[in-house]
């Protein structure tokens, strides 16, 4: 198992990251923050998972080993393959994807393209039993999930819920709920 790799990143293409490492490339399909991670560096240490189909060997590459874990759990779900993970694990930080399936958020997963209500809801009932009562870290006094607050704002505004993922994934996930919306709207 191939479980992290520490090269120069050589290439951004549509199929992936490439890393030269020790004179051998490696593509990675990477997440967009191990892309971003990578752009402009001349070293770049990637969390990675190797996929072993009976016709390919796949590399999937993650900046933060939170972001691997929860690929991993995601494959366990019955129906869920690689790409479709990486996508989920790549539309938001894994904190909040863990929240949205302990707080039973389906619509966080119905948003991202290729995930239907009955997958979404299968996401959270398989995972919500892995994780168990792992705690999770609630930022607002209310109780309300910060990024639910900015999506519910952005759907009051006319968003759809995946117009409303979509937007707030191109914010930063360290600003408040207010500040998200505000640079969605200037983004749009």
């Amino acid at each position: 198992m191939i479980a992290r790799l520490r090269g120069r990143p050589v290439a951004n293409t549509p199929d992936g990251l490439i890393l030269d490492v020790g004179g051998v490339g490696y593509l990675v399909a990477a997440t967009p923050s191990a892309v971003r991670e990578a752009d402009g560096a001349a070293e770049v240490a990637l969390h990675t998972y190797l996929h072993v189909r009976e016709d390919a060997l796949q590399l999937y590459g993650f900046a933060e080993a939170t972001e691997r874990e929860l690929f991993v759990q995601l494959l366990s779900v019955n129906g869920i393959g690689p790409k479709v993970a990486l996508a989920i694990v790549s539309g938001s930080p894994a904190a909040e994807l863990r929240r949205a399936i302990v707080f039973e958020d389906t619509a966080r997963f119905q948003a991202i393209p290729g995930i239907g209500k009955k997958t979404a809801e299968r996401i959270v009932l398989e995972l919500k039993e892995k994780l168990g009562e792992a705690p999770v870290p609630i930022s607002s006094a209310s109780g309300t999930q910060p990024h639910v607050v900015a999506r519910d704002a952005l759907m009051e505004l006319g968003y759809s819920v995946g117009e409303a993922e979509l937007a707030l994934a191109r914010t930063d996930p360290e600003l408040s709920p207010e500040e998200r919306v505000r640079a969605a709207l200037k983004a749009a």
